[in-house]
This record gives C-alpha cells, sequence and structure tokens, in this order.
C-alpha cells in the first residue's frame, strides 16, 4: 500500500477522542431538555463493539480499545464535543396520555457528522437519573441492553428500519427490576431520537409556537424536500406515515412483535425504536403477545397495524396547529392501503412472486391461516420454500412443519398455479427468494441464552450472536442449531417491559 494511500485512509478514520461533534438539539432552546452529564457505572468493562457501526462514525474498529470504550460508555468520562442532554418528550401509554415522559435512563450525548455528511445521534442508554426519570433509578440492566443490542443487528440484517448499538458496557452495579440484576450501558446511534411524543408535549402544553420550532428543525434536518412544498408540515407529515407504514408492513411480514407501541416509542423516521418485550415468533400466532404486563392485548401481533395507525392519529392531533383537519384525515384514511401495500410487496417477495396478480391477496391471507391453524414456525416455512421446484417436493420439504397434510397440500396446488404465471426462470426465483426468506432470527430462547451466559462473564455468545444476525439470509453451518426446531423450553421464557 503506498504511503499516500495510508495517508488518506488515515485522514478519514477518526478515534474517540476527535469524532466530528455539531450539537444541532442543544441550540434550541433550553426547555425542550435537560442538561446533565453521565452518572460513572460502578466497575464497567466492554462487553461487545460492533465494528459495523463504528464504521458509520467514521471510527476504525481495529483501533477500539476496551478501556476507552468502556471509559466513556461508563459514564466515567465525557466525549470531547460532547454535550449531554435528556429530552423532554410525553405521550400516549397503552392509550393513556402522560405528561411526565422524558428521557428518564438515557442521554443524547451529541451528533456526530461522518465524511459522508451523514449526522448520527449518540444516545447513552443507562445513564443515570435525570430530571424526567420520576421514580426509576436511570440504569439500564445487563439482560434488556443484551436484547436490543442484538436485536439492532438482527433488524439491520433483514433490512427492517431500525436503531442499532456501537457498543454494550458491562459493570459490577446492581438494581433491583423483578430480582437483582447487573447494570449496563448501550451506546444507540440513530439518524434520529425524535419521537411522536416530541410533538404531543408542546401540543398538550399549549405552546404553538414550540410546536412550530420543533417541526422546522425536523424538516431543516430530517425532511428537507418537504421544504419545496406548499405546506412543508404537511409533506413531513405526509412523510412519516409512508415510512411508518412501511416499517409496520415488515414487521408483520416477518412475525416480529414490538411489544410496547406506546407513541412515545414512536420514531419520526419509521425507525424500530425502544426494544423492550419484543419477539419473532416462534409459531405464527396472530393474537400473539409479547409483554405478559399486557393483559388486554393492545400490543399484540395483529393489532400492530391498527395501534400504528392509532399512533399516527395521535401525532396529527399534535400538529393540528401546523395542518389542517381536513388534510390530517386524508392522510390518515390512506394509511390502512399504503400499509396493504407494503405489505403484499413484500409477502409476495417471500413467495418469489414477482408480477402482481389479483389472487394474491387471497393466496397470502389464506396461507396465514394455515400458519395459524397448524401453528407453523414462519421463518422455517419461508426457508423451506426457496428450494424447491413444484408441489410434490415441496410438501415433503414443509411436511414436518405442518401436521394437517391436506390442508397444506390443497394451498400447495394454489401456490405451484400461480408460480406457472411468473416469467422468472427457477433458479432467478430461488434466488430472490434466499435474499428475503433469513434462515435466521433473533428467537427469545437464542438472546436467554447469550444472557445466561453473559451473567456468568461469558460474552462469547453475545458476540457470535451479533455476527450471526448480520447475515441472516446466508448458510451458515457453524450456527445450524439456530435455524432449526425450537427448544421446548423456550416457550417458558417471559417478557415484560423491563426486559
Amino acid at each position: 500500500m503506498s504511503t499516500q494511500l495510508k495517508q488518506a485512509m488515515s485522514e478519514t478514520t477518526r478515534t474517540l477522542d476527535n469524532l466530528n461533534f455539531d450539537n444541532s438539539y442543544i441550540r434550541l432552546p433550553a426547555y425542550f431538555y435537560q442538561r446533565v452529564d453521565p452518572s460513572p457505572l460502578e466497575a464497567t468493562h466492554l462487553i461487545s463493539v460492533n465494528p459495523e457501526v463504528s464504521k458509520l462514525l467514521d471510527l476504525d474498529p481495529t483501533k477500539l480499545d476496551a478501556e476507552s470504550l468502556a471509559k466513556f460508555f461508563g459514564g466515567h468520562a465525557m466525549l470531547p464535543g460532547a454535550e449531554s442532554i435528556a429530552m423532554k418528550y410525553t405521550g400516549h401509554q397503552f392509550g393513556v396520555y402522560n405528561p411526565d415522559l422524558g428521557d428518564g435512563r438515557g442521554l443524547l450525548l451529541g451528533e456526530v457528522v461522518n465524511q459522508a455528511g451523514e449526522r448520527w445521534d449518540l444516545h447513552l442508554k443507562g445513564a443515570g437519573r435525570t430530571a424526567y426519570s420520576r421514580s426509576g433509578d436511570g440504569r439500564a440492566v445487563l439482560r434488556s441492553s443484551i436484547r436490543e443490542y442484538l436485536a439492532g443487528e438482527a433488524m439491520q440484517g433483514l433490512g427492517i428500519p431500525t436503531t442499532r448499538g456501537l457498543c454494550l458496557v458491562g459493570s459490577e452495579e446492581q438494581v433491583f427490576r423483578e430480582q437483582i440484576e447487573s447494570c449496563a450501558a448501550l451506546l444507540r446511534v440513530s439518524r434520529c431520537h425524535i419521537r411522536f411524543g416530541h410533538f404531543e408535549h408542546f401540543f398538550y402544553r399549549g405552546r404553538p409556537d414550540d410546536l412550530k420550532r420543533l417541526a422546522d428543525y425536523c424538516i431543516d434536518r430530517y425532511f428537507e424536500s418537504a421544504k419545496a412544498a406548499e405546506n412543508p408540515y404537511l409533506a413531513m407529515y405526509q412523510e412519516i406515515v409512508s415510512r411508518t407504514a412501511r416499517l409496520v408492513a415488515l414487521w408483520q411480514s416477518y412475525g416480529f412483535v414490538h411489544g410496547v407501541l406506546n407513541t412515545d416509542n414512536m420514531s419520526i423516521l419509521g425507525e424500530t425504536f425502544d426494544y423492550g418485550p419484543y419477539t419473532f415468533m416462534d409459531v405464527y400466532q396472530p393474537a400473539h403477545i409479547s409483554n405478559h404486563t399486557d393483559q388486554q392485548g393492545r400490543y399484540a401481533f395483529d393489532q400492530q397495524p391498527g395501534i400504528v395507525h392509532w399512533n399516527l392519529s395521535c401525532l396529527a392531533q399534535a400538529l393540528l396547529p401546523l395542518i389542517p383537519r381536513e388534510s390530517l384525515e386524508t392522510e390518515l384514511e390512506g394509511f390502512p392501503a399504503q400499509y396493504q401495500s407494503h405489505y403484499l410487496q413484500r409477502m409476495r417477495a417471500r413467495l418469489g412472486l414477482l408480477s402482481e396478480e389479483a389472487d394474491d391477496q387471497q393466496l397470502i391471507d389464506d396461507l396465514c391461516r394455515l400458519l395459524t391453524h397448524q401453528k407453523v414456525d414462519m421463518t422455517r416455512f419461508f426457508r423451506t420454500l426457496c428450494d424447491f421446484s413444484d408441489s410434490d417436493a415441496m410438501l415433503v420439504a414443509v411436511q414436518p412443519l405442518v401436521s394437517d397434510r391436506q390442508m397444506l397440500k390443497a394451498w400447495m396446488v394454489r401456490y405451484e398455479q400461480r408460480l406457472q404465471q411468473e416469467a422468472a426462470s427457477l433458479p432467478i426465483r430461488q434466488m430472490q427468494m434466499r435474499a428475503v426468506n433469513p434462515k435466521y432470527v433473533l428467537r427469545n430462547y437464542m438472546a436467554e441464552e447469550a444472557i445466561r451466559e453473559a451473567q456468568a462473564g461469558n460474552y462469547k455468545p453475545v458476540n457470535d450472536l451479533l455476527s450471526l444476525l448480520r447475515a441472516p439470509f446466508e448458510e451458515q453451518p457453524a450456527y445450524q442449531r439456530f435455524a432449526e426446531e425450537v427448544p421446548d423450553w423456550a416457550g417458558w421464557i417471559s417478557l415484560s417491559c423491563s426486559s
């Protein structure tokens, strides 16, 4: 490698000591947030670092040392250029408006602008108490931090918009949740930490000038193309609706249950945000509830599109001072069609259908009924479909997953007839299907195994899963067991908001 090339490469990489911070949110009025420094965790140590995320920040992953990561993200020192704040927002939690919300255990450290001109928020989760902690201690536990860290990479691997983690830091400090647990901190990286609840805060406080100021900030930073519209605020809302429709369609296409779809957990950029008691369903059950504290099933899997629609109506309500009611209602009325279009597009792709036919909706609906009735592992079923050319071969292959052979065969015959309407050759269709049908998803038992090992001081399983989930569509023989039948004990895993 030439000296000039080495010099050019070094100029494009940075260290933790010289990240390119430009903190725009802190230039908003001081009552938008609280200035607060992280509270140091006791005896911190590095558990994992994500090399792919480090590259987003122009960091060379080979030059990141464990001591510095534990120091900066364990709360013992501030990154040069960082200006940590707790953001104020509110929101509807389980359908009830709560005015007392805000960053209660996380801090926005600042915004890093990389060489490509991309702006990335650095948010430290588990950083200690803030003015919005209410009765909480401001800490995150190892269990929930591992789950969020792995979930971000799992979703990224599947192509589902998400926040991600740069690193995970452990500690000897302990707190009580449902039992005594070790604390940890997660450095979350995202383009945006503004939630629906940020707008709700100013609307319900009766502060239209600040609502407008926040909307103008969002348009300048995230929705620049909206400036050319007749009503830029309406154009911003239209984009939020579109992105959110696509997001929930992808969740439904892959059997993902968020668990706590409060409006304060909704990103204006349509990213999966604030992972708690989430689940990738082991068997397809539309009424599945991933959060054992959600006794009414408000956030069950099959309720997610409707709840997201309701959340968008809450955001619309908050934007009434800026956008005519009729325009907002029109956008809300168009959400179901947008969602359905995105959902059909992804489900067609999962079935290897590149063209569109009028009966596709019915074929997909009937498949979902089959999966429900037979309690089928959705991930394994679709992956198996990728490898076979005719209904007899496919029937033999997926038979172990479905107990009712007659019901399965009736659907398979229709599916094969539909495939005959496709122009693509078999190899092309199979290649396309393997690119959208994962062999691996982050199942609860996989995360639970990694958590148990980490609690015993072994962090290798966490890092192994990080690598596996980064490429969920590829054959990875070393991890074959994660593509096989889920162990019986997995059904006993119980998740709550503290997860």
